[in-house]
């Protein structure tokens, strides 16, 4: 079993930054894949950035914007948001999955086994 649960949403003009983290306990091997989500208001739930063994994949519009990262202990995700727009309000998730390559993680957000609660992302001015 895997729990995750995310910290760092809040709500940002445009331009802004936020860091998400999403502490996880459970048994992580080398072949899950971890990621960020988002679930944007009247849409289905997306992938936003996944990360495996120091591969990482994301979305193309938010390419060169975010970043997803871990901590040393693989214990923490981190997503580190740069110039929010308002197209990037949503509600985030972090996920893990075993057996799931970054890329097809990141394409089918149905591969991931394991899902935190979310945390609210809102882009205001």
């Amino acid at each position: 079993q895997v729990q995750l649960e995310e910290f760092g949403g809040g709500s940002v003009q445009p331009g802004g930054s936020l860091r998400l983290s999403c502490t996880i306990s459970g048994d992580i091997d080398r072949t899950t894949s971890l990621g960020w989500f988002r679930k944007p208001p009247g849409k289905a739930r997306e992938g936003v950035a996944t990360l495996r063994k120091g591969e990482a994949q994301y979305r193309a519009s938010v390419q060169g914007r975010f970043t997803i990262s871990t901590d040393s202990t693989k214990n923490t995700l981190y997503l580190q948001m740069n110039n929010l727009g308002p197209e990037d309000s949503a509600m985030y998730y972090c996920a893990a999955g075993r057996n799931v390559s970054p890329l097809a993680g990141l394409n089918a957000p149905g591969n991931m086994e394991y899902w935190g609660k979310g945390t609210q992302v809102t882009i205001s001015s």
